[in-house]
């Protein structure tokens, strides 16, 4: 038997990345406001936010899967009992 994760998982794991990605954006816009109290450049920011995101992409890539598979998947559990790959053919 192979094991393939439904494709339904992979978009939601993208909207779970979306979410991260907002929040990263939320705290490096209020971190770079708090070290250099700069309203006036638009361009300050959008490179500190795309920057930012594009450095914590492995992480948000990785997470976004962990997070919707333990935390926001909660009836899905691994059951021991139907998992066949290891027992011997009764041949």
């Amino acid at each position: 038997m192979r094991f393939e994760i439904e494709p339904g998982y992979f978009y939601a794991a993208m909207y779970v990345s979306y979410a991260l990605n907002v929040m990263y954006a939320g705290i490096l816009w209020t971190g770079t406001y708090m070290l250099t109290h700069n309203m006036d450049s638009p361009w300050l920011y959008i490179s500190v936010i795309l920057g930012g995101c594009f450095a914590l992409s492995p992480i948000t890539f990785r997470y976004s899967r962990v997070f919707l598979l333990y935390w926001l998947s909660p009836k899905v559990h691994y059951h021991p009992d139907l998992d066949t790959d290891d027992k011997p053919n009764n041949v």
